[in-house]
């Protein structure tokens, strides 16, 4: 007799399927990550009768529908400008980061709003829950809590109860009977997301999935997940730091490049309007080394500081330790130095660090990184109230940079009383009233001009 089941093994990393255990996956180059999982074959079925036909794109009837609001704005800016009706949105980071904390205080919002929100939780009781929400002051009638890791029961408790929003935390604790594989796993997961999502999109419940993150920070189970998904969200920051980054890393629904900024404290995550003044709050005065330039956050200009520290090497190989900038970047821009302004680094450790914990890599920040490690090794402070930006190319040039208007304007709005940007952006640019703004051209032009 055939067997009705059959035995596979599956990389609980990428989701890779083998008939013999391995040690390291094919696929993903991970060791040890396979378990056993069983796997019943699908019974043959004959054609079914068509009940849902292809319609004209052109003749389909589209209804203006407005956007649910959380009531957060740095959160609805992240989710495109509002939750859309029938979207999946994945929701990943760290432990203790804050994700759960987030999903109670907009669940909140929208109860606040007159909205049936339901938040199932497979990890808490609903008295943790309960306690949690009094700290935070959270709680509303308009409200359901639920603790339950049968998928079956919820979609049933989801049928009867119809809410408008609906909160899963997290989809590796959810388990569905049909498999033998244990909660987390790659079939567990990835059953359980499919029947969220097709539940979401036939009854338009916005609906979010808080997951798990691996040690490499990417979200646990196998990258089908993220596919599957209209949103995917990341939860970034260190548990050291106050602020929390929260950052789409996919929206089907509006742009990839906006970031919304909070402050953890006693009652929660609080949003940050104006993450430039919080950024620059501690920046010393009069210190060499620190220097203020401004990155672009998808539409959002925000001022940073970076900061430098060149001293004599005590070793035959000089150090870099950088924090929160690309390592690559600041050896390049350290030898474009050396080569056109004749600044002897490589008998030097460099030491850099973005103030606050943020992570900025684009290009127009070059010239930022260049004027605090000329700062620091010329031990000059720069001139309080001057910032400056601009790509850096390995000739010594300084070439021009994106959205530079948007840029000058928020250092004006910061009281910044001088502008240094690329000469190629200054031609271009209208004039802004009640702030100077230098061109330079090259690396060597730019540190003269500041010092």
């Amino acid at each position: 007799m055939k067997k009705n089941t059959k035995t596979v093994f599956t990389c609980q990393t990428c989701g890779y399927q083998t008939p013999k255990w391995m040690g390291k996956c094919p696929d993903c180059g991970q060791w040890d990550t396979f378990a056993e999982e069983s796997q019943r074959p699908a019974a043959s079925r004959g054609l079914p009768d068509m009940k849902v036909r292809p319609v004209p794109i052109d003749s389909i009837d589209l209804q203006q529908e407005d956007r649910i609001y959380t009531g957060i704005a740095e959160f609805d800016r992240v989710l495109g400008g509002g939750l859309v009706t029938g979207t999946l949105v994945l929701i990943g980071g760290d432990p203790g980061i804050g994700k759960s904390t987030l999903m109670l205080q907009a669940l909140y919002g929208l109860a606040g709003k007159g909205h049936r929100v339901l938040y199932v939780s497979g990890e808490e009781s609903v008295r943790q829950i309960h306690i949690r929400s009094r700290r935070l002051n959270t709680i509303s009638p308009g409200m359901l809590v639920v603790s339950e890791v049968d998928l079956e029961m919820i979609m049933s408790m989801i049928a009867s109860e119809k809410p408008d929003v609906l909160v899963i935390d997290s989809i590796q604790t959810m388990f569905n009977s049909d498999l033998s594989s244990a909660p987390g796993s790659v079939s567990q997961v990835r059953e359980s997301a499919m029947r969220l999502m097709l539940m979401a999109k036939k009854t338009n419940i916005p609906t979010f999935l808080v997951g798990h993150v691996t040690k490499e920070g990417a979200i646990a189970g196998p990258r089908l997940l993220e596919h599957m998904v209209d949103t995917v969200l990341y939860f970034e920051g260190d548990r050291s730091h106050v602020f929390r980054i929260l950052r789409a890393t996919k929206n089907r629904f509006g742009s990839t490049n906006e970031i919304g900024v909070f402050e953890m404290k006693e009652k929660g995550l609080e949003e940050v309007p104006n993450p430039s003044a919080v950024f620059l709050s501690e920046r010393p005065a009069n210190a060499p080394g620190s220097v203020v330039t401004a990155t672009m956050e998808g539409s959002r200009p925000i001022l940073i500081e970076l900061q430098a520290l060149v001293s004599n090497t005590l070793f035959g190989t000089p150090r870099r330790t950088i924090l929160g900038l690309d390592h690559n970047r600041v050896a390049l821009l350290a030898a474009v130095m050396e080569k056109k302004m004749g600044m002897h680094l490589m008998g030097h450790d460099i030491f850099m660090n973005v103030a606050g914990g943020v992570k900025a890599d684009e290009p127009a920040i070059d010239m930022g990184i260049v004027s605090a490690i000329a700062s620091s090794f010329l031990d000059r402070p720069i001139p309080d109230g001057n910032i400056v930006m601009g790509e850096v190319g390995l000739t010594g040039e300084v070439r021009a940079i994106s959205h530079v208007e948007i840029r000058v304007g928020e250092v004006k709005k910061m009281g910044f009383a001088k502008c240094f940007v690329p000469a190629s952006n200054l031609k271009r640019m209208t004039e802004i009233k009640g702030i100077e703004v230098v061109g330079i051209g090259t690396v060597s032009e730019a540190v003269e001009a500041l010092f």
